[in-house]
């Protein structure tokens, strides 16, 4: 059942950042990304985005870096349009399985 929610939580999250996302990057020049999947902690406060730069662009420590920030900006938006009580904390990661495929 636990693991039920936390997909379902996932999908929520996916498709808030599907929107949220492309105007928190600041920088027009970082390459769009693709959220490829989203893996929620066992407690919820953690949320790992595993991501990849589209347009063949390289995962440069830039990109890294904005989506860091754009992740502890939209912590709070994020939490309060799924009405969670507490809103997982968003970390990317560069999605290694897509890029050896």
């Amino acid at each position: 059942m636990a693991g039920f929610r936390r997909e379902r939580i996932a999908e929520m999250i996916h498709r808030e950042l599907a929107v949220r996302l492309p105007g928190a990057l600041k920088d027009p020049a970082l390459p769009p990304v693709s959220i490829t999947h989203i893996e929620i902690s066992r407690d919820l406060k953690r949320a790992e985005i595993h991501y990849m730069p589209l347009g063949g662009g390289d995962s440069s420590a830039a990109l890294a870096e904005a989506l860091d920030a754009a992740g502890r900006a939209l912590r709070g938006p994020v939490g309060r349009s799924l009405r969670l009580r507490h809103a997982p904390r968003l970390s990317f990661r560069v999605d290694e399985h897509t890029e050896a495929a």
